[in-house]
């Protein structure tokens, strides 16, 4: 076995001093790309599988992408395990790990495929693939199905036949779509694989996916979404992966969960729960202390009452120039000329509350409608997971639901006996505290999940103290009917 004794020490250590099982929300599969096709013709036929051929050998070189991505040499052992589920579920003790939910490599780039029949096809056979590797060890590991979101009809379709056919209990989306600019499309078809607009899948219309939430919540199963910002721009080298990579899937999560919110998703939706996954926490957080910041300015009391280009004293602006201007910036000209690039009567929009779709009426509302929704994968190595914890930083004293994403099956992570010594590194430095770390390793996840379906971990190696934590969970509400 290619790991040591003392990281088997320290895992063994590791769950001695704990009370609670370890369950990972985001690691990861090889898939077998020799028999994807297979499952590609099941779907659509050989022209689909044709169609798939082309479309892996014509990635060209816009974008540097993953390279010597997966474990190889001494760490060999660990590249077949995330290949083979009997292997993987075999594996888990060695790692400290419970339960795991097993995410895409090869679908990854499913996402922004463009050619509409390809793409569903694409989403419709990795989920085929899945259920068929992953029906024998749900016990300790399960799959999460792709959901196509470039439109909300492929969005849905999917998610019926994935949840209601197939029966996944985790699903994963793209947080945002993909597209060519209309323009460049229609003057320069031949132009447009050059093209690329980066939109949210609501804001412009902040209603336009709810009834896709609506079905996920009927359905039973948590939105969670996995996808970067690798191969938009600042994040579009041809010569350098490590430039694209970092914080690629952070600005993706992040930019996920600023427009549910702003989009009012939450609120219309308090029930649905939404996990942003691996290494966003740091990102996630900033999101939900920059919203109290800009709250603070730009509620629509503070900008009329500070920001209101119909209330300039420019009478006062051109006493300050007579007083300390020079001889072009002259009393009369700041007269005649007082307004900016910023601050013009004339701009003045239809809408100026930009939080008027999530309702804020006050700061609270901003915790109410952010924390209990929103649960945040991470890195494990990743110190600025502790940002979660931290209710001295976090406005209105929040804790943020971040969760243990172990990454197993990719190139940061070798060993997969490392993930959880080093996500216990953060309680051994005193950045996060026991409870912290049950938290992190467990609850957090057990919520995300056991909120949306009760039934989530029937079956599974961690039932009964998963169970604890929902009858926990559900208390407030028993106690509210009681009276």
């Amino acid at each position: 076995m290619p790991w040591t004794f003392e990281q088997r020490a320290d895992v063994s250590a590791i769950r001695a001093k704990i009370d609670h099982p370890i369950v990972d929300v985001d690691a990861h599969m090889i898939e077998a790309e020799f028999a994807f096709p297979d499952f590609l013709k099941k779907v659509g036929g050989p022209e689909i599988a044709e169609r798939f051929a082309k479309l892996r050998a014509n990635r060209g070189d816009r974008n540097r992408g993953a390279f010597w991505g997966s474990p190889s040499g001494k760490y060999s052992i660990d590249r077949i395990t995330v290949m083979l589920p009997r292997l993987y579920r075999q594996r888990l003790e060695e790692a400290g790990i419970d339960f795991g939910i097993v995410y895409t490599s090869l679908g990854l780039g499913a996402m922004w495929v463009r050619d509409a029949e390809l793409r569903r096809a694409y989403h419709r056979a990795l989920n085929l693939m899945y259920a068929d590797m992953y029906r024998d060890v749900q016990d300790r590991l399960i799959p999460a199905a792709m959901i196509p979101t470039q439109t909300l009809e492929e969005a849905i379709d999917e998610l019926e036949y994935a949840v209601g056919e197939l029966g996944f209990k985790v699903i994963t989306v793209a947080g945002e779509r993909r597209r060519a600019h209309p323009e460049i499309e229609h003057l320069a078809p031949h132009l447009a694989s050059y093209s690329q607009i980066v939109e949210p899948l609501m804001l412009e219309e902040p209603t336009a996916y709810d009834r896709f939430w609506q079905r996920c919540q009927e359905l039973k199963v948590a939105v969670t979404s996995h996808s970067g910002a690798q191969g938009t721009q600042r994040h579009n080298s041809r010569a350098n992966f490590v430039y694209n990579r970092l914080g690629s899937f952070g600005v993706g999560g992040e930019h996920f969960a600023r427009s549910l919110f702003l989009a009012g998703v939450t609120r219309r939706f308090p029930d649905l729960t939404f996990g942003f996954l691996e290494g966003g926490v740091a990102r996630i957080c900033a999101l939900y202390n920059d919203l109290f910041e800009f709250w603070e300015k730009r509620n629509p009391r503070a900008l009329h009452e500070n920001c209101n280009p119909a209330e300039l004293d420019t009478e006062l602006m051109a006493r300050m120039a007579a007083e300390y201007g020079n001889d072009w910036l002259t009393s009369e000209n700041i007269r005649t000329n007082p307004h900016n690039q910023f601050s013009r009567p004339t701009d003045t929009p239809a809408q100026l509350d930009d939080f008027a779709a999530c309702g804020i009426a006050e700061e609270e509302d901003i915790k109410s409608l952010f924390v209990p929704n929103f649960y945040i994968g991470c890195e494990a190595d990743d110190r600025m997971n502790a940002c979660a914890f931290d209710t001295r930083l976090n406005h209105k004293g929040a804790r943020l639901k971040a969760m243990f994403s172990s990454d197993i099956g990719h190139w940061d992570v070798v060993d997969m006996t490392g993930v959880v010594p080093s996500a216990y590194g953060l309680v051994r430095r005193g950045l996060i505290t026991d409870d912290d770390f049950r938290d992190f390793m467990f609850t957090n996840a057990v919520e995300m999940h056991g909120r949306m379906n009760p039934n989530f971990f029937k079956g599974t190696a961690v039932e009964a103290e998963a169970e604890k934590v929902l009858a926990r969970f559900r208390e407030p509400k028993t106690t509210q009917a009681a009276e």
